[in-house]
């Protein structure tokens, strides 16, 4: 397009997504689906049928019962994700999202394995993003598995562990870097300025790579299946994670634990390659942190770390 004012309206992209979306998921698009979904007159509904059809004139053919994809169908305005799609309907079974975000005209019969995960109010995490961006500390009330005392902590980044998101955070307290649960916090007090620098934060910044397989007690079928499972590549995967939740994603999926009777390799499914080169990496990441804050805070050389 020549200038700004000649390129098409936000809405008008999503109503061309839209058409994209239904043929391709649905098979078949109905002026009716424009007007009842972006609540647009008739003549305009008709106006964007023609105007894909001008950008796409190969795309699509008019049926007695609407518009269906040709057989070279390539969309131009939607990227087809079966993972967005099926996030979408997770988040609108867990009333996360509301129906008219479905683009689905009939919803297909779908169920979730409930999550137990404690809601985070969204006071909450307000409070936390703005001190974020402020560079502040907070005054919160924390719930750890021992104790229920309030702390100041300086959040710098968010992070989820595969069950619970957490708040990676200096705790201003003990002088380190600590993880922080959401759903533990309540109570949020006032702020304050501090001084540290999320830099010296190695144990986030620190990326480690794990090398996933199948387990090698699967048989050749067994170790098929997996990898189709998690998308491996020549019976491989290779995942990189900030050093401080490679623990999280080991412990989430039992890498660090030995065949028994009842934990089989049918059970366990991979195994991590490089587990104690991994532990490895992320004890000097935390030796780094730890030395870039006794160089900015000599005292904190005598504050015990643990939790």
């Amino acid at each position: 397009m020549s200038d700004a004012g000649d390129r098409p309206s936000w809405t008008h992209q999503r109503r061309m997504e839209f058409l994209e979306w239904k043929m391709f998921w649905e098979g078949r698009v109905i002026r009716s689906d424009l007007e009842h979904t972006f609540d647009i007159s008739t003549p305009q509904a008709s106006v964007d049928l023609r105007r894909y059809r001008e950008v796409a004139p190969d795309n699509m053919e008019q049926t007695a019962r609407g518009y269906r994809p040709a057989a070279r169908f390539l969309p131009h305005f939607l990227k087809p994700s079966a993972d967005r799609l099926l996030l979408q309907l997770r988040a609108f079974l867990s009333g996360v999202i509301p129906r008219t975000d479905i683009w689905f005209k009939d919803i297909p019969d779908v169920a979730i394995a409930p999550d137990i995960a404690r809601d985070i109010p969204a006071d909450c995490l307000r409070s936390i993003l703005q001190v974020m961006r402020d560079r502040a500390a907070i005054d919160i009330r924390y719930q750890s598995l021992t104790s229920s005392r309030r702390r100041v902590i300086a959040p710098h980044a968010l992070a989820h562990d595969g069950f619970r998101w957490h708040v990676r955070a200096w705790c201003c307290e003990n002088l380190e870097f600590r993880d922080f649960v959401l759903s533990r916090m309540d109570a949020l007090g006032t702020t304050s300025s501090v001084e540290y620098d999320p830099a010296d934060d190695a144990a986030w910044h620190t990326k480690v790579v794990l090398h996933l397989r199948p387990h090698s007690g699967l048989s050749d079928q067994q170790r098929t299946a997996i990898e189709k499972d998690f998308g491996m590549s020549g019976g491989r995967r290779h995942i990189e994670v900030p050093a401080c939740l490679a623990y999280y994603f080991i412990k989430r999926l039992n890498l660090d634990l030995p065949v028994t009777e009842k934990l089989t390799p049918a059970r366990l499914q991979i195994e991590l390659e490089n587990l104690d080169d991994v532990y490895e990496q992320i004890e000097q990441a935390k030796a780094r942190t730890k030395a870039l804050i006794a160089k900015r805070f000599p005292q904190a050389r005598a504050v015990p770390s643990s939790h």
